[in-house]
C-alpha cells in the first residue's frame, strides 16, 4: 500500500474524530440532545445521513459483486428500494416526526410506542427495545467485521487489529458527539460515497473508450448481463415471484429504527420535502453508480485479462488499479464511510434504547437529563465491546442473523409504524400481537426447512413479504375485533385528534 493511501485515510479518520469533538462541544446536556440532536437536523444532513447509515458497506460490495455475477436482473432490488425509501419521506418521515414530539417527546421508538398507545403495563416497549437490542448488535458486530476485512484485505494488517481500529474510531466519536456527530460524520460520509460512486464507474467508461465500447464490451461476455429479465449467473428467466421478492426489498425502510430515527430528530415538518429530493437524489445516482462499478468493472477486468476471486472486493481493485495512492486512500475511505455510518447509527440507537427503555424505565425512573447522557455514554461503549466480542469470536451464525435483520426489522416494525401513523383504531394488545406475528413469521420462514434437503421457505420467497403481510394482518383484524374498552379508546383518540390538528399545522 502506498504512503500516498496512507495519508488519505490519516485525514479522513482525523475528520471523524474532529466532528466528534465539534458535536460534545455543541450538543445539549441533555438526553434529547444526546440521543436525537435536539431536534435541530437541517434538511441535507437528515437525508444524506439516513443514506449513509441505510446503504452501509453493501453499497460499495453488495451491489457492485451482484451485478458483476448476475447482471442487470440485480436492479429490480435497486427500483424496490427507490421505491420503498420514496414512500417512507412522503407517508412517515413527516407524520412520526409529529406525533413523537406530540406522544409526549418520545426519543426512541419503542418510546413512542408506548406513548402512543398509553401503553402503562410497558410490554410494548419492552418487547421492541428487545428486538432491538438483540439484532443492532449483531448487525453492529457485521459492520466491525467488515472494516476488519478492509483492513486485512487492502492494508495487510491483521483482522483483529482493522476491528479495532474500526470500532475505535466510531466508538469515540459516538461517545462523545452523540447523534449530532453521528448525523454530521454520516453526512460527510455520504459525500464522500457520491463522489466515489460517481468517480469510479466515470473512470472505467473513459478507460473502455465511452459508454457505446463498454455496453459492446458487456454484451460480448454474456448478452444476458444486460437483460431484467434473466440472471446472467444461471441463464434462468426470472419468474413473478422472484422479482417480488426483489422488488419487496423496500418493504424494510418502514421498520427500519436506525433510519427513521432522522426523521424524528429533523428540525420541522416543513424541511422533509427537502430532504426528501435531496435524499432521493443521493440514493438514485448513487445506486446507479454501485451498479455500473460492477458491469462496468466486469468488462474492465475482461478486457485487460484480470482475474478476480472476489467479485465483491471489484470497487477496491478498481481503485487501486486506475488511480493514483491519494485517490485510491479516498475511495477506500468510502468503503469505510459506508460501513461507519451504518456501524455509529446502529450503535446509538441500541444505546439509546438501552438507556431510555430499560435504565430509566427499570433501573433508575428519576434520572436525570446529565445522568441519561452518561448512561449512554456507557451503554455505547458495552454494545461496541460486545459486538467486537462476537466479531472475535468468529461466530458463523451472526452473518446470517444479519443477512436478514431487514426483513426482520421490517416486518416487526413496519406495519406498526405506518398503521399507527394512519389509523386511530388500532389498539396496543394489537401493536404487541402485531410485532410479535411478523418477527415468528420470519423467523420461520428462514429457519424452518420444508423438504428433504433442508432448504427453507426463505429459497423460495423473501421472508419480508409473509412477515410484513402476516403482521399487518393481525393488527388490522385485532383491533378491529378487540378494540379498546371506551375509557382507553378515548384518550387514545384524543392524542390521535392532537396529532393529527398538529400535523396539519405544521404542514
Amino acid at each position: 500500500m502506498e504512503f500516498g493511501t496512507y495519508i488519505s485515510l490519516a485525514i479522513y479518520f482525523l475528520i471523524m474524530l474532529g466532528i466528534g469533538l465539534y458535536a460534545f462541544k455543541t450538543n445539549e446536556d441533555s438526553a434529547s440532545g444526546y440521543m436525537l440532536g435536539g431536534r435541530k437536523l437541517s434538511a441535507p444532513v437528515t437525508a444524506l445521513s439516513a443514506g449513509a447509515s441505510d446503504m452501509s458497506g453493501w453499497m460499495l460490495m453488495g451491489v457492485p459483486d451482484a451485478m458483476y455475477v448476475t447482471g442487470a436482473s440485480s436492479l429490480w432490488i435497486a427500483f424496490g428500494l427507490t421505491l420503498g425509501a420514496w414512500i417512507n419521506y412522503l407517508v412517515v418521515a413527516p407524520r412520526l416526526r409529529v406525533f413523537t414530539e406530540v406522544a409526549n417527546d418520545s426519543i426512541t421508538l419503542p418510546d413512542y410506542f408506548e406513548n402512543r398507545f398509553l401503553d402503562k403495563t410497558r410490554m410494548l416497549r419492552v418487547i421492541a427495545s428487545i428486538v432491538i437490542i438483540l439484532f443492532f448488535t449483531l448487525y453492529t458486530s457485521s459492520g466491525v467485521v467488515a472494516g476488519g476485512k478492509l483492513f486485512e484485505s487492502s492494508f495487510g494488517l491483521s483482522f483483529e487489529l482493522g476491528v479495532f481500529i474500526t470500532a475505535g474510531v466510531v466508538v469515540t466519536y459516538t461517545f462523545f458527539g452523540g447523534f449530532t456527530a453521528v448525523s454530521i460524520t454520516d453526512f460527510v460520509q455520504g459525500c464522500i460515497m457520491f463522489v466515489a460512486l460517481v468517480l469510479v464507474p466515470s473512470v472505467v467508461v473513459f478507460e473502455l473508450g465511452g459508454i457505446n465500447q463498454t455496453l459492446d464490451s458487456v454484451a460480448t461476455i454474456n448478452p444476458d448481463l444486460l437483460s431484467l429479465m434473466i440472471d446472467a449467473s444461471t441463464g434462468e428467466t426470472l419468474g413473478f415471484v422472484a422479482i417480488i421478492s426483489l422488488l419487496s426489498w423496500g418493504l424494510g425502510y418502514f421498520g427500519q429504527p436506525h433510519i427513521i430515527v432522522r426523521f424524528m430528530a429533523i428540525s420541522s415538518v416543513k424541511q422533509i420535502p427537502a430532504a426528501r429530493r435531496i435524499g432521493m437524489t443521493w440514493m438514485i445516482v448513487a445506486l446507479i453508480g454501485a451498479a455500473m462499478t460492477g458491469i462496468f468493472g466486469l468488462a474492465y477486468m475482461t478486457s485487460q485479462g484480470i482475474p478476480l476471486d472476489d467479485p465483491e472486493t471489484i470497487f477496491i481493485v478498481l481503485s487501486q488499479l486506475l488511480f493514483n495512492p491519494l485517490i485510491s486512500g479516498f475511495l477506500l475511505a468510502a468503503i469505510l464511510a459506508a460501513i461507519m455510518s451504518t456501524i455509529s447509527s446502529q450503535l446509538l440507537v441500541t444505546s439509546s434504547s438501552l438507556t431510555r427503555d430499560v435504565y430509566t424505565c427499570f433501573i433508575n425512573k428519576e434520572a436525570s437529563d446529565s445522568k441519561q447522557v452518561m448512561v449512554g455514554r456507557i451503554c455505547v461503549i458495552v454494545v461496541a465491546v460486545a459486538a467486537i466480542g462476537m466479531a472475535l469470536g468468529e461466530n458463523k451464525t451472526i452473518l446470517s442473523l444479519v443477512s436478514n435483520a431487514w426483513a426482520g426489522f421490517g416486518a416487526a416494525f413496519g406495519p406498526l409504524v405506518i398503521i399507527s401513523l394512519l389509523w386511530d383504531k388500532m389498539t396496543k394488545e394489537s401493536a404487541i400481537a402485531g410485532m410479535l406475528a411478523g418477527t415468528i413469521t420470519v423467523l420461520i420462514w428462514i429457519f424452518v426447512p420444508i423438504d428433504e434437503s433442508g432448504a427453507a421457505l426463505s429459497s423460495y420467497i423473501y421472508e419480508i413479504i409473509p412477515g410484513f403481510i402476516v403482521s399487518a394482518a393481525v393488527i388490522v383484524i385485532m383491533s378491529i375485533t378487540r378494540p379498546s374498552k371506551d375509557s382507553e379508546a378515548s384518550e387514545i383518540s384524543a392524542l390521535f385528534n392532537e396529532f393529527t390538528h398538529r400535523y396539519k399545522t405544521d404542514s
